[in-house]
C-alpha cells in the first residue's frame, strides 16, 4: 500500500522505459485495485509484462462492501492474483480454507494464481517450518488437477527475514525450494514440478539477486521494497 496515482504510474513507467528492447524476463507488476486496469493497459504492448492482483475476494459476487471479485479483475485486463501473501495472512488471518476457495474463483475467472507460503521465526525455531510450509500448499493447492496447476505460480516467504534484520542465507532459501519443488514431484510428478516457477520472496534486492536466482531451485523473485525503485527492479528482472 505504497504510492499515490501518480507517483505509481509514474513508477510504472520508468520501470517499462529503462526494461531492455529484448527482455526475455517475465516480469509481473501487481499494484493496488485502483491502478490495475490502467497499469494492465500500460503493459498491454509490452513483451512479457503483465499485471496482477494483489488479492481477490473469495465470493464470486453480492453484498461484500469494499471487497474486489475474481471477475472484476479479468474485466481490468489482469493476468494473475497474488494469494496468501505472508501480509495478508497476518493481518487479515487468511486460512488455507479460504485461500483454496480464492483459488477457485480465480481459476473460474481464467487467471492465473501467485501462490505465497512461508514461516515463522519461531517455526522455524521450532524445526515445524516443512510441514507448516506443506499444509499451506497441500490443503490449498493440492486439490487442483495436473491441468489446473499448470497455472500457479509459488511464491515463498521466510517472514521471520523480511524487515526483521534476520538473514536468509542462499543456502537456506535454495532448502526450502527443493523441498517444495520435491513436495510438486510426489503429487503431480517431474514434469509439473519442473515446469512450476518457485519464486523466493524474503528481500530480494539487485546485490543478491544474482547469486539467488542461480540456485537451482529459485526461479525468480517475489520482490517488495526493491520494486518501489524502478533502478532497483530492473536490475533485479536481469539478473538471470
Amino acid at each position: 500500500m505504497n504510492l499515490n496515482r501518480s507517483e505509481g504510474l509514474g513508477l510504472v513507467e520508468d520501470v517499462l522505459s529503462k526494461l531492455p528492447v529484448d527482455n526475455i524476463t517475465h516480469v509481473i507488476l501487481a499494484p493496488s485495485f485502483v491502478y490495475l486496469h490502467k497499469v494492465a493497459k500500460m503493459c498491454t504492448d509490452i513483451p512479457k509484462v503483465v499485471a496482477a492482483s494483489q488479492d481477490c475476494s473469495a465470493n464470486e459476487k453480492g453484498a461484500f462492501t469494499g471487497e474486489v471479485s475474481a471477475s472484476m479483475i479479468a474485466s481490468c485486463s489482469a493476468r494473475y492474483v497474488v494469494l496468501g501473501h505472508s501480509e495478508r495472512r497476518t493481518n487479515f488471518t487468511e486460512t488455507n480454507e479460504l485461500l483454496k476457495t480464492k483459488v477457485g474463483q480465480v481459476f473460474a475467472n481464467d487467471l492465473k494464481v501467485i501462490f505465497c507460503c512461508g514461516e515463522s521465526l519461531a517455526q522455524r525455531e521450532n524445526g515445524v517450518h516443512f510441514d507448516w510450509i506443506k499444509s499451506q500448499i497441500s490443503e490449498s493447492l493440492f486439490h487442483l488437477s495436473v491441468e489446473e496447476f499448470k497455472n500457479i505460480v509459488i511464491a515463498y516467504e521466510p517472514i521471520w527475514a523480511i524487515g526483521t534484520g534476520v538473514t536468509a542465507s542462499t543456502d537456506q532459501a535454495q532448502v526450502v525450494h527443493a523441498f517444495i519443488r520435491n513436495l510438486l514431484v510426489e503429487k503431480y510428478g517431474n514434469e509439473v514440478a519442473e515446469n512450476t516457477s518457485i519464486l523466493y520472496g524474503g528481500s530480494c534486492q539487485p546485490n543478491n539477486a544474482i547469486e539467488l536466482f542461480s540456485q537451482k531451485d529459485i526461479d525468480g523473485g517475489l520482490i517488495g521494497g526493491a520494486s518501489l525503485n524502478a533502478d532497483d527492479f530492473v536490475a533485479i528482472t536481469q539478473s538471470f
